[in-house]
């Protein structure tokens, strides 16, 4: 029996430094995130970042918490459930960080009977810290507790035409009426060692500013590469003119050299430019959290207008958005039907 698993992010149970502390020691403590040795990554996280970190993320989280609880949790359980109405496939919910684990959403299928897993990680650019993680994970519960499961993963989907449409949809209807300077495509930063890591050739990312528009094998798991596909494919389809346009990086830590340019440069420096009313759109995710709805729709709209910009337009993600709905009931039973086919 098929069953499919959708993974997201994950969130604290509340915004309250007692419960964001675990979630961010879960979260950062994680190999794929924070790729150093675990004594260092020990005590780099434990012993500097957890010190102060959790009151201010406690704050952030408090400033867009919802009645229902994290708007992430709350809009993936309710995509979650749009999906399961449109198809008899059992379809469960897990989160890669947090209460909500994969192997309670695995547990939940495998009590339904499901023996083959349909692994959906709900990002549309692949990555080590976010893709790769999940996948790892999965992997280790499933030989340690579901040994029968036998699983199947999502590829990045950020080319694929049915996303790229429902994202151009959702952009052209928020921006309809906007008179905009300019509409910046901020995705969520990695460190550049990451790329290079994941670079199956070994030698073709170099982040010279040709590497992402060369063809190569290595852009099947290129964060950049795909970023940068996703925002042309997105200009194409809603024809932007490319002074129009940028594309920026954000929420970085310090120390290390991440994607550039950064998002929160970029953007205090455009009404200096004459760039006084801007759209933000934040690709890298499908569902609203922290980095959309603080980082972005509260924090840069605040830094923006400071720096004497004018209007400042957030373009949410695509939550529960029917058309999104719709794209993945049909992925899923598009994964089911060639599965039959093949049995």
């Amino acid at each position: 029996m098929k069953g499919v698993l959708l993974v997201n992010l994950g969130s604290p149970k509340s915004p309250e430094p007692k419960d964001v502390k675990p979630y961010l020691d879960e979260f950062l403590m994680d190999k794929y995130v924070i790729d150093v040795p675990f004594l260092l990554r020990a005590l780099l996280v434990r012993g500097i970042i957890l010190r102060k970190r959790p009151e201010e993320s406690a704050h952030a989280y408090k400033k867009i918490w919802w009645k229902e609880g994290s708007p992430l949790m709350v809009l993936s359980e309710r995509m979650h459930k749009k999906v399961q109405a449109k198809t008899e496939i059992p379809v469960a919910l897990a989160m890669r960080y947090g209460e909500m684990t994969i192997e309670k959403g695995l547990q939940e299928l495998h009590e339904q009977g499901v023996t083959e897993v349909l692994l959906f990680p709900l990002y549309p650019q692949y990555a080590m810290a976010s893709t790769l993680t999940i996948l790892v994970l999965a992997e280790e519960i499933r030989k340690k507790k579901f040994p029968h499961m036998k699983f199947t993963d999502v590829p990045a989907f950020y080319n694929k035409p049915d996303y790229i449409k429902n994202l151009a949809d959702l952009m052209k209807k928020h921006l309809e009426g906007f008179d905009y300077d300019q509409l910046v495509f901020s995705y969520h930063g990695i460190p550049e060692r990451h790329i290079r890591k994941t670079d199956v050739t070994k030698s073709h990312c170099k982040i010279d500013g040709s590497c992402c528009s060369t063809p190569s094998a290595a852009h099947a798991f290129c964060y950049r590469h795909q970023c940068y596909e996703t925002t042309r494919l997105v200009v194409e389809q809603l024809n932007i003119p490319k002074e129009k346009y940028c594309q920026t990086f954000q929420s970085r830590l310090a120390g290390d050299k991440w994607l550039e340019p950064y998002t929160d440069i970029e953007i205090n420096n455009m009404p200096a430019k004459g760039i006084k009313k801007i759209a933000v759109v934040t690709p890298a995710f499908v569902t609203d959290c922290l980095e959309t709805l603080e980082e972005i729709a509260m924090r840069a709209k605040e830094d923006f207008v400071e720096n004497g910009g004018q209007e400042f337009l957030a373009i949410p993600c695509l939550n529960d958005d029917d058309s999104w709905v719709e794209t993945v009931t049909n992925w899923i039973e598009e994964w089911a039907f060639v599965e039959k086919l093949a049995v």
